[in-house]
């Protein structure tokens, strides 16, 4: 895969700050609630894209059970994530009692209740599971999304169904397009009745300057209930490269914003994990008066969204440049 479609698809470029870490033996990463599941999650979660990149998958086991083994709970994948490989890694990484460890999220691109049935069966075998804790519908985008996925025939009619069967726990929906899109998935949902247990967005310190889904959905989502998963704390690397903000800088700032839950991070090496449990059991919240000098610094590069491109252009849209996965089974 070349670089640049690395970055678009979130590889990490930097995404935690570089150094050597101390990290402690045990279960000792912070945790916050889920919304209001009844679940505490940890602070990060472990990004599913990322453990489809080691070339030796032995690599990706070994990351998923260091992460559970430190507290890391929370596991972010995707039914599309390398062609399956992401969930294939993590379904063999929960074997021999790891499962009881995780807190599993995947996310389905189809649109049909059809689609989504054959993909969440394709996605419990990958994850060698019987029951998946949270399945979210991928990458709501376009503004007809919301009354494709919600009426009668769209994809919630068998993630409900599914739910009912036991095969999933929790619901919820992501996107990184545009908070009106989100408003009105959120506002369709409970039109007809559905409410949705989560919701992903990009969290970072350019969002807050431009189409800011910190200021306009995570009021919102904490009003009607719905726990926020944070994303693209670093713009997949396109934020370090602008200069807005360090790493640390970004990372911190993500899960200080009041009302996240679990901010997402990709960790493709054991070394790049290490950092992240080392961040998440040291968290300390940003300070308010570091945070305002911090979104001040970058209010410049965050003008018209030229830094957060999956916001202002397509190549950040898996579903949108291989369409038969809103309709199909079949990577």
């Amino acid at each position: 895969m070349a670089d640049k479609e690395k970055q678009a698809r979130g590889a990490p470029s930097g995404n935690v700050p570089q150094g050597t870490y101390e990290v402690a033996a045990g279960p000792t990463m912070h945790t916050r609630e889920l919304g209001k599941t009844g679940v505490r999650v940890s602070i990060l979660g472990l990004g599913g894209y990322h453990l489809g990149l080691p070339k030796d998958e032995k690599e990706s086991v070994r990351i998923v059970r260091t992460a559970l083994d430190h507290g890391m709970n929370f596991l972010d994948n995707c039914w599309d994530y390398n062609e399956g490989k992401s969930e294939e890694r993590m379904g063999k990484a929960l074997r021999d009692g790891y499962r009881a460890k995780a807190f599993v999220m995947t996310k389905l691109d189809g649109r049909t209740a059809q689609s989504a049935r054959q993909q969440l069966e394709q996605s419990l075998k990958r994850l060698q599971t019987d029951v998946i804790d949270l399945v979210q519908i991928h990458e709501v985008i376009r503004d007809d999304d919301p009354d494709r996925c919600i009426t009668s025939g769209g994809c919630i009619e068998a993630l409900l169904e599914a739910k009912k069967a036991g095969k999933l726990r929790f619901i919820g929906f992501t996107g990184h397009k545009d908070p009106r899109i989100h408003r009105k998935m959120i506002e369709t949902a409970r039109d007809h009745g559905v409410h949705f247990d989560t919701v992903q967005m990009p969290v970072n310190v350019l969002d807050a300057h431009y189409r800011s889904f910190e200021k306009e959905i995570i009021p919102l989502a904490v009003k009607e209930g719905i726990a926020v998963l944070g994303m693209k704390s670093m713009g997949a690397g396109l934020i370090l490269e602008s200069g807005a903000a360090s790493a640390l800088e970004c990372l911190r700032y993500a899960m200080s914003v009041p009302g996240v839950s679990v901010t997402i991070t990709g960790c493709d090496s054991i070394g790049v994990l290490e950092q992240a449990l080392w961040l998440g059991t040291t968290f300390k919240p940003m300070p308010d008066d570091e945070r305002k000098k911090l979104l001040a610094k970058t209010a410049r590069q965050a003008k018209d969204g030229k830094w957060e491109q999956f916001k202002t252009t397509g190549q950040f849209d898996g579903t949108e440049q291989n369409k038969r996965w809103l309709t199909s089974a079949q990577l």
